[in-house]
């Protein structure tokens, strides 16, 4: 519980840890996680970095994801599981909220707000999930520009290039884009809605020496892989996007059925989080215990 307490505050900065955990060697496993308490029991799992998904965003807002929401409103979800969590965090950047300028922007006001990576896509907007049909992509170039623009001013925030051209411009546009990205300055790439096991070996042998990230969802476009079974492809990290959300809802939806049914929460007891466990999680008592021990300011007299 870093934010308030401290103690276990890391000394380096968001950026430089997720480059070490990437360093490691093996996969490295990127849970979604949609909010501050989604990000604390991520932690308590044994995870050591968590994911920002857009999808997730915009869905806990009530929103589709089609890149309306903006830059500062994704800055308000990095704090709250980067401090809930002290976790190195990967975020959805999306088409990066316009040109090269609009890219820095973003760059600087999620580094400041504490993330550890972002991704960036080469969609046009109206952007759509990249497991949905009739993407519209960027010009290659004009992307490569927005990659160099965000490489050009992060500190030590991680660059991650998304390319959404293996549905529309085949395997070979796709990593024709995403060496493109790479000369530009992209530290990882993100080949987005790949549909067979064949194709995500192929990407990768299309790509050596490049850490890649294999996105995990649910109802989309890739079967279901395990984190080993991508490793063993040649992919470095995998994001399970919106798992957290889509769990979350289901029990919520459930949740507010048996109210409906029973007039009352009794049938859901079994299935709740106890006021014990929430607290627990969120480390109330090392809250109060630290309010308790700090010395109380005395103003001096006249």
């Amino acid at each position: 519980m870093p934010y308030l307490l401290g103690s276990d505050t890391p000394a380096e900065t968001p950026g430089r840890r997720f480059r070490h955990l990437l360093e490691r060697g093996g996969i490295l496993q990127i849970p979604g996680a949609h909010n501050g308490m989604a990000a604390l029991q991520a932690r308590a799992a044994g995870f050591t970095a968590c994911y920002l998904s857009g999808a997730a965003m915009t869905a806990s807002m009530g929103l589709p994801d089609l890149g309306i929401i903006t830059v500062d409103e994704v800055a308000f979800f990095i704090r709250q599981v980067a401090r809930a969590s002290g976790l190195p965090v990967l975020v959805d950047g999306d088409t990066g909220y316009g040109e090269a300028l609009n890219v820095m922007h973003m760059v600087r006001t999620f580094e400041e707000a504490g993330a550890a990576a972002v991704h960036l896509e080469d969609q046009l907007l109206p952007k759509k999930c990249g497991h949905l049909n009739d993407k519209r992509l960027a010009d290659a170039r004009d992307m490569a520009a927005k990659v160099a623009a965000a490489a050009r001013a992060r500190r030590d925030l991680v660059i991650v290039a998304r390319t959404d051209a293996a549905a529309s411009e085949g395997l070979d546009g796709a990593l024709a884009r995403a060496r493109l990205y790479v000369e530009a300055g992209a530290d990882a790439i993100f080949p987005e809605a790949l549909n067979t096991a064949e194709m995500f070996r192929a990407f990768a042998q299309g790509m050596p020496g490049v850490m890649l990230l294999a996105n995990m969802t649910e109802f989309g476009r890739t079967p279901f892989f395990t984190a080993s079974e991508f490793e063993a492809m040649g992919y470095g990290m995998v994001i399970w996007p919106v798992s957290s959300l889509r769990v979350a809802n289901k029990a919520q939806a459930e949740l507010y059925a048996s109210i409906r049914e029973h007039g009352g929460t009794q049938a859901m007891l079994d299935r709740m989080q106890t006021r014990q466990e929430l607290y627990d999680s969120i480390g109330l008592h090392d809250y109060e215990a630290l309010d308790a021990s700090i010395v109380r300011t005395m103003l001096p007299d006249g």
